[in-house]
């Protein structure tokens, strides 16, 4: 079984750097917020305070 694991585990490795020459993960895009519009919808359509007020209630640099 343990050349099963090697294989499986240089195949898994083999992808990984291949997408990594490929360029962006497309996986890695989806995580981040998005636009500050996207961001603004998205708070605004589950109850949560707007973008701009969230902004604005933190505490000023000290």
């Amino acid at each position: 079984m343990a050349v099963e694991d090697e294989r499986r585990t240089a195949a898994i490795v083999a992808v990984l750097m291949h997408m990594r020459a490929q360029g962006e993960d497309e996986s890695a895009r989806a995580r981040q917020p998005g636009a500050p519009w996207s961001q603004d919808h998205r708070r605004t359509m589950v109850g949560q305070a707007s973008l701009m007020h969230a902004r604005a209630s933190r505490s000023p640099w000290r």
